[in-house]
C-alpha cells in the first residue's frame, strides 16, 4: 500500500521541487500551487495517516495522552521545530524530532516503541524514531505553512 522509505524520499523531493518551481516561478497567489502535507491523528485508533496532496504516503502507530492527560483535538499548523528538544516540564525528557503545534504539545520521537499503538504520553503525539525523523523531514521540506496536523477522537 505504501512505498518504502528510500523510494518515498525521492517522490517527496520531486514534489517539493515541483512546488518550489511553481511557487518561485509565479506571482502572487502561487502559494496554492505548493504541495500540502496533512498528518491526521486518530486518537481512538492510535494511528497517524500522513497524506501529501491528499494521497496517502505513510501510516504509523502513535501514542497519545495516557490516563489523566489530554491530547488536544482540532486542526493545527506547526509553530516551531527542534531536531532535539528537552522538556522543561517533564524532567528534561528528550523529545527528538519535535514538531510543536499547540503550545508545549508536539509530534516527536520516543524510545518507548513497545508502547506505540496505545495511550502513554503526557499529551504529545509520540512516534517511532524513524517515523518521527521522516515526519520532521517532511515538515522541513514542504514547510510548516503547507503542513496541517489534524487530531480527532
Amino acid at each position: 500500500m505504501y512505498k518504502t522509505f528510500s523510494r518515498r524520499l525521492i517522490d517527496i523531493s520531486a514534489l517539493a521541487l515541483a512546488g518550489s518551481v511553481l511557487f518561485f516561478g509565479m506571482s502572487t497567489g502561487a502559494a496554492e500551487a505548493a504541495s500540502k502535507v496533512t498528518a491526521r491523528v486518530d486518537i481512538s485508533k492510535q494511528r497517524m495517516l500522513v497524506t501529501i496532496d491528499g494521497r496517502p504516503a505513510f501510516e504509523w502507530k502513535v501514542s497519545t495522552a495516557g490516563k489523566g492527560y489530554v491530547t488536544p483535538t482540532g486542526s493545527f499548523r506547526p509553530t516551531r521545530m527542534h531536531e532535539m528538544w528537552y522538556s522543561k516540564k517533564y524532567d528534561n525528557a528528550p523529545m527528538p524530532y519535535s514538531v510543536f503545534f499547540h503550545g508545549g504539545y508536539a509530534v516527536h520521537a520516543t524510545p518507548h516503541i513497545k508502547r506505540l499503538g496505545r495511550p502513554a504520553s503526557h499529551g504529545c503525539i509520540r512516534l517511532h524514531p524513524d517515523n518521527a525523523s521522516e515526519f520532521y523531514a517532511l515538515v522541513q521540506t514542504f514547510g510548516p505553512s503547507n503542513t496541517s496536523i489534524v487530531i480527532v477522537n
